[in-house]
């Protein structure tokens, strides 16, 4: 009587169970850790409102919420977040996107094997290094000296030029990785066709990778909002409702991180901002998020 061959069947779906229930661990500490930060920044948040009110702090255009006569106004804070912000973005998305497409369809496998990782080291440089790039470096020889501007020794301009520094490695990365996921035969189909280098890389091969470049920039605009180092020590600590980068800003990451140090009495209102301002930030990157999320599942394209 010929003998059944053992294929090891009940080890290796242990093995898969085991596995499945190491992932779905995994993912539950993700998911309680997110609930965790959530629920520590609504409870305070909450009694800070129960004293400032959430009117004022949407209305006001004043914030000084540690003076003997506090106002809470959050606006200044997220004006020099969304310019510092913008500011980094509009020196990221360029540089970074044309760094993909010179990784991606122009460089030789050697080349970018070479200069991917050389990028890539931007990332590990610390951020407090760059802040103080930004302010004896870049203020006083880029901006002032070769920009011909006059600008305070603590301003946005500055600290957005660095923080899109920053950003470059982050956006360049995922967005050449992307790229290179094209398939083959979109590029071939496009020059049968007649059509450039450049034609294909704009035309054919970025719209096809639209939705992993719109995660690379979300994932760079995050960083940016969330950065604290080059805004603290560069954009300066002043709230500020104006438009000229020229001047000193105070982001919100720059108030937590000046505020938050131990000598503001627990208990306080101005304890309680710290909070206020972490869930602001938690918001308007959720927002972000969302619409970035919505527009990648409007656009994105499939290819087996």
């Amino acid at each position: 009587m010929p003998r059944t061959p053992n294929l090891g069947t009940a080890r290796r779906r242990w093995g898969e169970e085991a596995i499945r229930m190491g992932l779905f661990v995994a993912a539950m500490i993700s998911v309680l850790t997110t609930l965790g930060i959530v629920a520590s920044l609504l409870t305070e948040t909450i009694k800070f409102f129960q004293d400032a009110g959430v009117v004022a702090f949407i209305t006001d255009g004043d914030w000084k919420p540690l003076f003997a006569d506090p106002q809470f106004g959050i606006w200044p804070l997220i004006n020099g977040t969304l310019l510092v912000t913008a500011i980094a973005i509009v020196v990221a998305i360029p540089v970074g996107l044309g760094s993909a497409i010179y990784l991606s369809e122009y460089a030789k496998p050697r080349t970018r094997r070479m200069i991917k990782p050389v990028l890539e080291v931007l990332v590990g440089v610390p951020t407090v290094v760059l802040g103080f790039f930004a302010l004896t470096f870049v203020t006083p020889t880029i901006v002032h000296d070769f920009l011909g501007l006059d600008v305070q020794v603590f301003n946005a301009l500055s600290a957005g030029l660095v923080m899109g520094i920053m950003i470059v490695p982050t956006i360049a990365s995922v967005s050449e990785d992307a790229m290179s996921a094209v398939p083959v035969a979109l590029r071939e189909g496009a020059f049968g066709l007649g059509s450039s280098k450049l034609q294909t890389s704009t035309r054919v091969v970025a719209p096809a990778a639209l939705s992993g470049i719109v995660a690379a920039i979300v994932l760079g605009v995050s960083r940016g909002i969330g950065e604290t180092m080059i805004a603290l020590i560069a954009a300066g600590q002043i709230p500020n409702t104006g438009l000229d980068p020229t001047q000193p800003f105070e982001t919100i990451t720059t108030f937590i991180g000046a505020t938050a140090k131990g000598d503001n009495p627990a208990g306080t209102t101005g304890y309680y901002s710290i909070f206020a301002c972490g869930m602001t930030l938690f918001v308007l990157t959720l927002i972000m998020n969302a619409i970035s999320i919505r527009f990648v599942r409007k656009y994105r394209q499939a290819y087996e």
